[in-house]
């Protein structure tokens, strides 16, 4: 069965910290770009952080430059996505995606794999 499931989301106070995990099952993240993005009430789904596997390029969205990255378990197969200095409108469902072509972060529908979202709340 090939899914992604992330967690780690929950409730945390302004400036504080949060590690996401996106866990692939049936494939595996070597061959796959990998992407994070979240989506607010209300709004499109924005894309955070996104790795093209050819060149190692990575993009990363204005918002959370600085406070966000992105690491890597190969043996776990697991992707994380560490958040630090977390605002209220950080507030959002977060979720990782993989495709094995596609790699950009303005245009979220041309990913092929995505997970079912983990909530992050933040509070003033």
């Amino acid at each position: 069965d090939v899914q992604l499931v992330e967690s780690g989301g929950g409730l945390v106070q302004a400036g504080g910290s949060l590690r996401l995990s996106c866990a692939a099952s049936g494939f595996t993240f070597d061959d796959y770009n990998i992407g994070w993005f979240r989506q607010a009430p209300g709004k499109e789904r924005e894309g955070l952080l996104c790795i093209n596997r050819s060149d190692g390029n990575t993009y990363t969205a204005g918002s959370i430059k600085g406070r966000f990255s992105i690491s890597r378990d190969y043996a776990a197969n697991t992707v994380y996505l560490q958040m630090t200095s977390l605002k209220p409108e950080d507030t959002a469902v977060y979720y990782c995606a993989a495709d094995p072509y596609y790699s950009g972060c303005y245009e979220y529908y041309g990913w092929e794999r995505w997970g079912k979202g983990t909530l992050v709340l933040v509070s003033a």
